[in-house]
């Protein structure tokens, strides 16, 4: 199930056999998860970590530093059959994000409007 707030939908996904929520964030330039809720969330993803060029991002509450990308199979249950996305992630060493957004990225990358 997913439903709109502003310019963001949000639902929830499975990511590696668990449920997750996913942001779809039409303000968001590129996808981003936060590294707290990797640790949270996923055992060793440190381990799959590649690295990118060290970028500062910002926020209306601060400045957020990446610190690599991680790519991860989402699969969107769909009552017709199930989607299947791998985007790449810029983990960033920010707090304040709870969950993966979907930035325009990959929105433009898989034809999605919202």
């Amino acid at each position: 199930m997913a439903y709109i707030h502003g310019t963001a939908t949000k639902m929830t996904v499975c990511i590696d056999n668990s449920q997750n929520p996913l942001i779809i964030e039409s303000g968001a330039h590129c996808s981003i998860v936060a590294r707290n809720y990797l640790d949270n969330h996923f055992s060793n993803w440190e381990k799959q970590l590649l690295p990118t060029k060290a970028k500062n991002f910002k926020s209306a509450s601060g400045k957020m530093t990446s610190i690599g990308k991680i790519i991860r199979e989402i699969i969107i249950p769909h009552r017709k059959g199930n989607i299947r996305l791998n985007p790449e992630f810029v983990v960033l060493d920010y707090s304040h994000i709870q969950g993966f957004f979907l930035g325009k990225d990959y929105q433009r990358m898989y034809i999605i409007d919202i």
